[in-house]
């Protein structure tokens, strides 16, 4: 297949929305009824959209209908689809070397990504640790290595995560999310002595404490800065701080799981910064390679203390997506953190202001560009996603009833403008009597 000129490409990150046909057209519903047979069915499919190409903020589906993607790629495609500076990196590396295994050998680009991670993590508060790093290819990897890391470490075999938090689902951070109870459907017995706490709630884990899971027992506290999938939830201020209090003094090790609202998502390179309480260990992935396959477990030195071969990686870390990582990183520190934080205010005060007022909504709420639009119920939030697919703008849904905006950390005022205009057109459509 010949890849769509740059000028091309261009030109498709410059177009507005553009409904041609009703989606899905009729090329979309062919070559989706061929593939479905072939497919797991676990694959969730949220609507029937089938991408032909993307740039910039905008996505093309096969019968030529132009989207604008307020979800990129579940938060993924930070620095816009195709940014030119990250597909020039990824062409240019492919072109030298695409696989050895980091696991067992040295290559460029393999300690230099893990230095500026480190590096990174030392601005999410005081600190003067020196911090090591795991890659991985994908966020639950990741969490599974902080798992077995903290296991190592403290010699411990509990975890405590929260209600509402979604790690992943592997075994391992399978047993971690409680966003929704499909997840764990017929998989269990999943690991033993994982606890779940009220998000938002310190004392919650105290509780436990007294309960059902003794403190000398718990290797670590996971948690999310701020709830993604369980419905992109901002909470209190003391609530990181007072888990940094009780993992501190009962000797627990302190996960973030920034997954989600890592790498410039809340308008910081880590939504901890918000509150500047510094973790033992963060996870990232999604963002972190606009797309390509690359997450990450970054720990403090006096924490990564497993022994050799105790965990590897056949291709995580490959030179390819190494490669996209370090030209997105540079991106979100030359520009594209600071216009999620200004860019985020405006489309969260537009909403808001668009939507006050609708039997629709219940709340708008999130940090930076991580924005989720409450609705009076379930239903109608899945309305209101199906509506805004078919009126060309893409969204998600996340928690039992929230609508999620996270789009590309590209987007500009004008784009925020219209997008707010838009979805608050389908509130209304959706909440009209019959």
């Amino acid at each position: 297949m010949t890849a769509p000129a740059k000028s091309s490409l261009a030109d498709l990150a410059a177009q507005p929305i553009s409904i041609v046909t009703d989606p899905p057209g009729p090329r979309a519903r062919e070559m989706i009824a061929r593939a479905l047979p072939h497919l797991s069915p676990s694959l969730i499919h949220c609507y029937p959209l089938m991408v032909k190409r993307a740039s910039g903020c905008m996505v093309e589906d096969v019968d030529g209908n132009v989207y604008f993607d307020a979800e990129a790629g579940v938060a993924t495609a930070s620095t816009g689809h195709c940014h030119p500076a990250v597909a020039e990196a990824i062409a240019a590396q492919a072109e030298v070397l695409i696989h050895i295994c980091g696991t067992d050998f040295h290559y460029p680009g393999y300690g230099e990504i893990c230095e500026r991670l480190g590096a990174l993590v030392q601005r999410i508060g005081p600190n003067s640790h020196h911090w090591q790093t795991f890659l991985t290819n994908s966020g639950t990897e990741a969490v599974e290595a902080s798992i077995k890391l903290a296991r190592h470490h403290t010699g411990r075999p509990g975890l405590i995560a929260f209600r509402g938090g979604f790690h992943g689902r592997t075994l391992g951070s399978l047993s971690l999310t409680a966003s929704k109870s499909k997840y764990r459907r017929r998989f269990g017995p999943l690991l033993p002595n994982v606890f779940h706490a009220r998000y938002g709630d310190a004392a919650s884990v105290e509780e436990l404490f007294a309960t059902v899971a003794s403190p000398d027992d718990v290797a670590a506290i996971v948690v999310e800065p701020v709830l993604g999938e369980g419905g992109y939830i901002v909470p209190p201020a003391d609530f990181l701080p007072r888990l940094r209090e009780i993992a501190d003094k009962h000797g627990i090790l302190l996960v973030f799981d920034e997954v989600q609202s890592g790498m410039g998502r809340t308008g910081k390179m880590f939504a901890a910064e918000h509150t500047g309480v510094v973790p033992d260990v963060v996870l990232v992935a999604k963002g972190i390679a606009s797309g390509m396959p690359l997450g990450a477990m970054i720990a403090r030195k006096q924490v990564m203390t497993w022994p050799a071969g105790s965990h590897g990686s056949t291709i995580a870390g490959n030179p390819v997506a190494i490669a996209a990582g370090l030209a997105t990183i540079g991106l979100l520190e030359k520009e594209l953190n600071a216009n999620a934080a200004r860019v985020g205010d405006l489309l969260k005060a537009r909403l808001a202001d668009r939507l006050r007022g609708s039997p629709a909504v219940t709340e708008v709420r999130g940090v930076g560009l991580m924005i989720g639009v409450e609705l009076a119920t379930p239903a109608l939030a899945h309305v209101i996603a199906d509506l805004c697919f078919r009126r060309g703008l893409l969204v998600l849904e996340c928690g039992s009833k929230t609508i999620r905006f996270s789009p590309p950390l590209i987007i500009d005022d004008a784009q925020a403008r219209t997008i707010a205009e838009l979805f608050a057109a389908v509130c209304k459509e959706a909440s009209a009597p019959a």
